[in-house]
């Protein structure tokens, strides 16, 4: 149970880092206009790959081989990283700027 647990702590980190984070690729400052809304897309679909390349390590490891998967798992996880991105996405375009009016 503890590796599926580290594994969705660091998935649900992973997928709100864009939003919560000024930097390229958590490295890079952006210009002067800012981090741009498809840059922040771009490291979140970067972030939802190694996520899933750590959970078939993982897998790997602890079973022994990587068992096949069809399209549809793959679209749950997706759609289960982006529910995981959804607190760090209205943080950024909606109370943020509640936050900074205060």
């Amino acid at each position: 149970m503890f590796p599926a647990l580290f594994l969705i702590v660091i998935a649900v980190v992973a997928a709100n880092l864009p939003w919560l984070s000024e930097r390229i690729l958590l490295v890079r400052r952006p210009g002067a206009a800012g981090k741009r809304a498809w840059w922040r897309w771009l490291e979140w679909l970067l972030l939802y790959c190694l996520v899933g390349g750590l959970a078939l390590g993982l897998e790997n490891k602890l079973n022994g081989e990587i068992y096949p998967q069809g399209w549809e798992f793959y679209a749950i996880t997706l759609c289960l990283f982006l529910v995981f991105a959804l607190p760090g996405f209205l943080y950024r375009y909606e109370f943020r700027h509640l936050l900074d009016r205060r």
